[in-house]
């Protein structure tokens, strides 16, 4: 057997001119399956923005449905009309049902936000720590948390993917 050096796994074309066939096929499926497992790692990650995202929706819903009971509606077709009052029930009740769901997403966030949280605080690298914050639970782009940072933007996407490989789903029974 050659005596020769080992290569950057984290370069896919430095494995086609060593060892043959073999050699290649291993590498590529561990990359594969690394790959596999950082876009895993992202879209647990990306659970908390969506709760987010879902909670300002809510609040959108919820001051569109009292801007639009709260606007004068005019009817001038000459027409006899009752006492002007209409039956507040639906609006109640539909009212009643988006505040509800957003006391219920705000919780989960909290849940989500704490147990990401806490995954992240795991992480060894305090610059991989922050990278992470920035990206998942501020939900800032990548040339906003370059210039919060002090790093170029490619920098920060190559920090991006180690703090990626180090980061560690919760175990199984701290997930239920």
């Amino acid at each position: 057997m050659k005596n020769m050096e080992i290569p950057d796994l984290s370069d896919l074309s430095a494995f086609i001119y060593y060892d043959g066939d073999n050699t290649v096929s291993f590498f590529w499926r561990y990359r594969v399956s690394m790959e596999k497992e950082n876009e895993m790692k992202k879209e647990y990650l990306l659970k908390y923005r969506g709760h987010v995202r879902r909670i300002n929706r809510i609040e959108a819903e919820l001051s569109e449905l009292r801007t639009m009971k709260l606007s004068i509606s005019v009817n001038n077709d000459g027409m006899p009309h009752g006492s002007g009052r209409s039956d507040m029930s639906g609006y109640a009740a539909e009212l009643d049902e988006l505040e509800r769901n957003l006391i219920q997403e705000k919780y989960r966030r909290m849940v989500v936000h704490k147990e990401i949280s806490a995954q992240i605080r795991c992480l060894d690298s305090e610059t991989e720590r922050d990278i992470l914050f920035y990206r998942y639970i501020k939900g800032l782009n990548w040339w906003e948390i370059a210039e919060q940072m002090g790093y170029s933007e490619r920098h920060i996407t190559r920090l991006h993917g180690k703090a990626l490989a180090h980061f560690q789903f919760p175990k199984k029974d701290k997930m239920s």
